[in-house]
C-alpha cells in the first residue's frame, strides 16, 4: 500500500472545488503538494490556507507541454483533476475536448517521462451516460450523453493505454455528483445546489431545468476526497477503475425541496426547459470501493445540504446580490446550445 505522506503530490486544476478540497487533506496528512491551475475556475482564496501550510501553486494550463513538464519535475504522485466543466461543453465543444481529453494526453506523457509512481485521473460518472440499470457498477455501458462525458471517457481510455503500453500505474476513479464546500456558484461553472441556494437565500425560486425527476448520486465533497485518497494509496486498484459515490439516488426535485429547507425558505421551484442530452437517471454501485478500499459514505444528501447552506451563508451571505446579478439569466443561457431554442 502506498503511503501518501512525505510524498511528493502535483495536483493539477488543485484550486478549483475538488482540487482545493483534495489539497488541503494532502498538506494535513503530510504530503509536499505542488498545485498546477490557470485559475480560470478556481481561485487562489480556495488554496490560501493550503498555500500558507506549504503547499505551492503554479499557475499554467494542463493543455502546454512546457507548463506540464515544469509542474511534474521530482513529483512522485499525479492527481489529475483539471478540467472544463460540462456545461462549457455544450457551448464550447472543442474547449471540453482539448482540456479534457488532449489536457490528460499530455499530463500523462510527462508523467511517463517522469516515471511518477502513481498516477489518479479523475473521470466523471458522465462517461456512463443514462442508467440502464438500477445501480451502476464500474462495467455499466459507457455511453456519454455529451462532449463532456465524452472527452472525459477519452481521458479514462488514454489513461489506460499508458498503463498498458508504457507501465505507468495509474487508478482511474468516477466520482459521482460531488457538492460542498467551495463548489461554483455562478456562471458556466456553477452546480445545481449553489445556483438553488443563491436563489433560495435571495428570497426567488429556485430553478429546477426539466421535470425535476430526473435523478443524481450527490456525494459531499469531504467523502469524495477520502475516496480519491484511498484509491490513490491502493495497489490493488491500479489499472482500474472505481466509483465514488454514495449509492443512493435523490431528484433534482427533492433537492431543490431539501435546500429551501435548509434556507428557511418556502419558494415553489420554477421549472425551465431542460438541458439538452441530459442524464436521466444515475445511481453508483459503490461495492468496489468498499472492497478494495473500505470506503463508507458518511454524509447524507440531508445533512450534506444543512452543512454546505451554512458554509454559503458564512463565505457569501454579504454578496448574494453580486451573485445572483453575474448568474443573471444563465439558468436558461447554459440550457441549450446556442441556436437551439425556440421562440
Amino acid at each position: 500500500m502506498m503511503q501518501i505522506a512525505g510524498r511528493h503530490v502535483l495536483v493539477t486544476g488543485g484550486a478549483g472545488f475538488i482540487g482545493s478540497n483534495l489539497v488541503d487533506h494532502l498538506v494535513a496528512n503530510g504530503a509536499r503538494v505542488r498545485i498546477l491551475d490557470n485559475l480560470s475556475t478556481g481561485t487562489r482564496a480556495n488554496i490560501e490556507g493550503a498555500l500558507a501550510g506549504g503547499a505551492e501553486l503554479q499557475v499554467g494550463d494542463v493543455r502546454s507541454a512546457a507548463d506540464v513538464a515544469a509542474a511534474i519535475d521530482e513529483v512522485d504522485i499525479v492527481m489529475h483533476l483539471a478540467c472544463s466543466c460540462l456545461r462549457v461543453s455544450l457551448q464550447r465543444p472543442r474547449a471540453s475536448h482539448d482540456v479534457n481529453a488532449g489536457g490528460t494526453l499530455t499530463v500523462l506523457e510527462a508523467a511517463a517521462r517522469a516515471g511518477v509512481a502513481r498516477f489518479l485521473y479523475c473521470s466523471s460518472s458522465e462517461a456512463y451516460g443514462t442508467a440502464q440499470m438500477d445501480v451502476m457498477a464500474e462495467d455499466h455501458l459507457t455511453q456519454p450523453t455529451t462532449v463532456y462525458g465524452a472527452s472525459k471517457l477519452a481521458g479514462e481510455w488514454y489513461t489506460l493505454a499508458y498503463w498498458r503500453v508504457h507501465g505507468l500505474p495509474v487508478v482511474i476513479v468516477r466520482p459521482f455528483n460531488t457538492y460542498g464546500y467551495r463548489e461554483h456558484v455562478s456562471g458556466p461553472s456553477g452546480e445545481v445546489i449553489p445556483k438553488m441556494t443563491l436563489r433560495a437565500l435571495a428570497g426567488q425560486r429556485p430553478v429546477i431545468l426539466g421535470d425535476g425527476r430526473q435523478t443524481r448520486d450527490f456525494t459531499f465533497v469531504t467523502d469524495t476526497v477520502r475516496g480519491l485518497l484511498s484509491a490513490v494509496e491502493c495497489d490493488a486498484l491500479v489499472g482500474e477503475i472505481v466509483n465514488i459515490a454514495s449509492g443512493s439516488e435523490v431528484s433534482i426535485e427533492r433537492v431543490a425541496e431539501l435546500v429551501c429547507r435548509a434556507c428557511g425558505s418556502d419558494c415553489a421551484p420554477l421549472y425551465a426547459p431542460a438541458r439538452p442530452a441530459d442524464v436521466r437517471r444515475h445511481r453508483a454501485d459503490v461495492r468496489k470501493a468498499r472492497g478494495r478500499l473500505g470506503f463508507e459514505p458518511t454524509v447524507a444528501i440531508e445533512e450534506g445540504i444543512e452543512r454546505y447552506v451554512a458554509w454559503f451563508k458564512e463565505h457569501h451571505l454579504d454578496e448574494i446580490d453580486r451573485l445572483l446579478a453575474h448568474d443573471k439569466q444563465r439558468n436558461w443561457e447554459l440550457a441549450a446550445p446556442a441556436g437551439a431554442r425556440g421562440g
